[in-house]
């Protein structure tokens, strides 16, 4: 979908009108109203009479009744924050000059593409966003059959502007021969590696446990782990959905914590404890090296400095067992050079017939490799070998190095 922007005296730009901004706080109010009413209606249960049945079965529907309304309340109160979150976005405008438009301008023309409107934009968290309207030169593209590749453009400008940039996520892989909005955010300082090791629990064909690396808006990248209650297809299929909606809903831009607190709340509401689902999220900030993790009857996690690890550990319930959760929060900063180590509970269990848990820092402080795959793997090799080759639970390991990207050969790239 375009967004359309409305430029103000003071150069600030609101990414929606003003009609429309004002639409969307209107929904927002409505929706904390509504949040209120269920709030509100706090049903009070006469005194339980033990021995009658029929009085006690009215007691639990009207316990259950509240905790629904509970959810439902805290679910609208999220989505008005989102949408009044939207409505408010604004952006810094600085215009372009004369000078820089033509030369980019003239640069795009020499590669097949026509340029219409350039805006540069600081978003409020200090980064830099380029929005070029652009189209392919119809006979280059009709004649040639080439396709011109939204990356190729991102270089060009890249060494124009002297910044490091890239395309943004939401935005085409190919130029076409229609005018159309392209945009492009500063490239982050940081990049990652990843690596994952499994084994799959004796007697079953597939794993209880699903895991997800994926990117969300603000150069930040998200590891998601789910251990399923049990094992097989069952456990597969509950800890799957778990990673399916929370990809979704970060995607939506609901915060972590809220999310994590619906799809709770969806697994409660089904009634079936045997939904149960662990849930251990990694969310490192790609321009920063901020890193929070957040925990729901997640395993231990540890962070790889050289040989110093620090080991990251919570005490909560998995997901589906009550209504209201608390989930446990850490928050680090990391250095380049830096591992990430994200574990099922079957790692653990491993561990646990032979030297212990305690030691798995130690194995993990003494790995020479610097390879995140070659890392996962060394630790599963690790803990089968202390359950003597025995496979009593699903085990996975996911593995995610950080380094800081070369910006001096870069900067050399830029200004040549």
């Amino acid at each position: 979908m375009r967004r359309q922007a409305e430029i103000r005296d003071d150069n600030k730009i609101t990414i929606i009108p003003e009609y429309g901004r004002q639409k969307l706080l209107t929904y927002a109010e409505s929706f904390r109203d509504l949040a209120d009413l269920f709030e509100g209606e706090d049903i009070e249960a006469e005194t339980v009479d033990d021995h009658d049945p029929e009085d006690r079965r009215d007691y639990l529907w009207h316990r259950k009744l509240q905790e629904n309304q509970g959810l439902l309340a805290e679910h609208l109160k999220e989505m008005a924050h989102i949408m009044a979150e939207v409505a408010r976005e604004t952006c810094l405008y600085r215009p372009m000059g004369e000078r820089k438009y033509k030369q980019i301008s003239k640069l795009l023309r020499e590669s097949g593409i026509l340029l219409r409107n350039f805006f540069e934009l600081e978003r409020e968290d200090g980064h830099i966003e380029i929005s070029l309207t652009m189209k392919t030169i119809s006979e280059k593209y009709t004649k040639l059959g080439e396709h011109i590749c939204v990356e190729d453009v991102s270089d060009f400008i890249s060494v124009a502007l002297n910044t490091r940039l890239r395309a943004a996520r939401s935005t085409p892989q190919y130029l076409t021969p229609d005018w159309s909005t392209y945009y492009f955010v500063q490239e982050p300082d940081y990049y990652l590696l990843t690596g994952v090791a499994k084994a799959i629990k004796e007697s079953e064909t597939v794993s209880g446990d699903n895991y997800s690396f994926y990117e969300v808006e603000n150069g930040r990248m998200v590891a998601a782990l789910s251990d399923g209650m049990g094992s097989g297809e069952k456990a597969c299929n509950d800890s799957g959905r778990v990673i399916e909606k929370m990809e979704r809903l970060l995607e939506a831009g609901f915060r972590k914590e809220p999310a994590v607190q619906m799809i709770n709340g969806a697994l409660v509401a089904a009634g079936q404890e045997e939904n149960m689902s662990t849930l251990d999220l990694c969310d490192i900030n790609l321009y920063t090296g901020e890193c929070e993790f957040m925990k729901v009857g997640a395993a231990c996690s540890y962070i790889k400095r050289g040989r110093l690890v620090d080991r990251l550990s919570a005490l909560n319930f998995p997901l589906g067992v009550f209504g209201q959760i608390e989930p446990e929060t850490i928050q680090r900063v990391l250095q380049s050079g830096d591992y990430v180590i994200m574990l099922s509970d079957g790692i653990l269990d491993a561990l646990s017939q032979g030297i212990g848990e305690e030691v798995l820092p130690e194995i993990i402080g003494r790995t020479e490799y610097t390879n995140p795959n070659e890392i996962a793997n060394q630790i599963l090799a690790c803990c089968l070998k202390q359950s003597c080759g025995q496979i009593r639970d699903d085990m996975t390991v996911l593995v995610i190095g950080m380094w800081k990207k070369d910006t001096e050969e870069s900067d050399e790239y830029y200004l040549q």
